[in-house]
């Protein structure tokens, strides 16, 4: 199976470079060159196959058994559903009114984008043990991608996650999910702005191909095809869950409800309809209605901006495919109650959206084929909007936790230069691998009784990330590139001189420490040298990940 371009002006190549790009030089997005047909009886003989077998099934089609065989394909896909909370990964709620609603949710981080992640966060090891290569994955998110993409690979020893969120954009559970994960290979940044403005820096570190090249950067957004090859699966499975016969000729059709932001699961759904899956695709949008607007007037322009929704992750203007139908807040708020009234079902908004469609054509009384809303998260993450329609929520205790859990965030604010500090973020993650020190390791030194202070390492690399207020203790981190020494770790904030003393010795540091002991202001320190003598007030420790002042 090869893959080209969607604008046909860069070479074609395998699903392995196709996994580990992001765009394509050209600009275009990669896609298969061609598209299996499916037959009457693959049809009949996948219809009865589990949510992880459809998967194996199609993975198997588009990706070659010279470069992941078949038995280590299948492992590689139950390994990245072992941690999902439902027995059958996906499920299908049949609900009053001929409502079905196709769960995709039971993942780790209760949304859809766990489904398509964890697979190709296991491809990816896959190659990557092969190669002894590192990667830094860029993801931007609106939402629930970069919690689905941390998760994915979080704590993987040759990749490293920048992920860039809208600060303020998204709820308050799905920024805890991106910045109460602290592991050394994750680096999140709160970006102020949307999630279409974030995409600028990313698009234009991505548009330089030489730097992409040298870093070994990929993307795990919606353009990375390996997500959209594993999301084609949802529409299998909803086809053949409620398809009524597979025995009719010609086959029944099945309408499947699609909500969408960036229209990657659209994308999926079209792509199952070329291959032969029969299924009239209904895609819906909340307010930024670009895309409806598309098709119903022609009318592609952006919006003066994207408006705050209760549908958050599908607050996107800019996206790769086409819908048809746009549904407010109102509306989302309204469906929201009534299905629980009816079912005692408790949808997110984003379901809501694709439900919305659903009782708009019962409460026609219009004749249709059998229908299948896609539910792509829990109303779990979403307490804003079950409180907007009046509903409770019974929030599960690992969501719960998130609220008592520490965070790590990088600020981008407005007048930075975000494209610049991306930059800098992976060419630093990229020397640091180069280096073959630990990830984020950092050095933080205390020093006791000092109202101001600088610390500098003799050695390249060096630099300092946070400034010193402190009257008693004086806390500064230092991430160090290229020093060459040791990981250490102390016991506490404070440890014993002993340890510092020992510490020190083994690394054979002499830096210069500016200590004005007598109470000169900043700008004028006295030098010292930090030698065993003074190691009776400073301690140096070390840690695995970035430490905060």
């Amino acid at each position: 199976m090869w893959y080209v371009s969607t604008r046909g002006m860069a070479p074609r190549i395998d699903f392995k470079e196709a996994l580990f790009s992001g765009y394509a030089p050209d600009g275009g997005l990669y896609m298969p060159e061609e598209l299996p047909q499916l037959g009457r009886e693959t049809l009949h003989e996948w219809s009865t196959l589990s949510y992880p077998s459809l998967v194996k099934e199609l993975c198997s089609l588009f990706i070659g058994p010279e470069l992941i065989p078949r038995d280590d394909l299948n492992d590689l896909i139950d390994r990245a559903f072992s941690r999902f909370r439902h027995r059958e990964v996906v499920h299908l709620s049949r609900l009053r009114n001929g409502l079905n609603v196709l769960e995709l949710w039971h993942g780790v981080t209760y949304a859809f984008k766990d489904l398509s992640l964890c697979c190709t966060a296991q491809f990816l090891q896959y190659f990557l043990e092969k190669r002894k290569r590192h990667i830094t994955v860029v993801v931007g998110t609106s939402g629930d991608t970069g919690s689905a993409a941390i998760e994915s690979v979080q704590g993987a020893k040759n990749v490293d996650i920048i992920v860039l969120l809208p600060k303020g954009h998204c709820t308050k559970i799905q920024e805890l999910q991106m910045t109460t994960v602290l592991r050394e290979n994750v680096h999140v940044f709160g970006v102020e702005g949307n999630s279409d403005e974030l995409d600028e820096p990313i698009k234009t570190v991505f548009a330089d191909v030489a730097f992409v090249k040298k870093h070994n950067l990929m993307s795990l957004n919606s353009i990375n095809w390996s997500r959209v090859l594993v999301q084609i699966a949802h529409h299998f499975f909803a086809y053949f869950r409620c398809a009524p016969s597979l025995d009719m000729h010609p086959l029944s059709p099945v309408e499947v409800v699609v909500p969408t932001g960036a229209a990657g699961n659209l994308a999926a759904g079209c792509i199952a309809q070329k291959m032969g899956l029969p299924i009239h695709l209904v895609v819906a949008v909340n307010s930024n209605d670009i895309i409806h607007r598309t098709i119903q007037w022609g009318d592609f322009s952006l919006s003066k901006a994207v408006k705050p929704t209760l549908a958050s992750a599908m607050d996107i203007q800019l996206s790769e495919a086409v819908t048809s139908q746009s549904v407010s807040d109102e509306a989302i708020t309204q469906t929201m109650g009534r299905c629980w009234q009816e079912n005692q079902y408790l949808l997110c908004p984003h379901s809501a959206v694709a439900v919305s469609c659903h009782y708009q054509q019962v409460d026609r009384q219009q004749p249709s084929p059998p229908r299948c809303c896609l539910a792509p998260a829990s109303a779990a993450k979403f307490p804003e909007a079950v409180r907007a329609a009046r509903l409770t929520l019974d929030t599960p205790a690992e969501i719960l936790a998130l609220e008592h859990k520490e965070a790590r965030c990088t600020p981008m604010r407005k007048g930075d230069d975000w494209t610049r500090m991306l930059r800098d973020t992976i060419e630093d993650l990229s020397q640091q691998w180069q280096s073959g020190l630990p990830v984020g390791l950092s050095l933080v030194v205390l020093v006791e009784h000092c109202a101001w202070c600088i610390l500098e390492l003799a050695g390249p690399g060096t630099k300092l990330l946070c400034d010193c207020t402190s009257t008693r203790y004086c806390v500064m981190t230092l991430k160090v590139w290229s020093l060459g020494f040791p990981k250490m770790q102390t016991p506490s904030p404070h440890p014993a001189a002993a340890a510092a003393a020992a510490a020190a010795k083994s690394l054979q540091l002499c830096p210069t420490l500016y200590h004005p002991r007598d109470g000169s202001p900043p700008g004028s320190p006295v030098p010292g040298i930090l030698q065993a003598r003074t190691l009776e007030w400073v301690a140096i420790s070390f840690s695995n990940r970035e430490s905060e002042k």
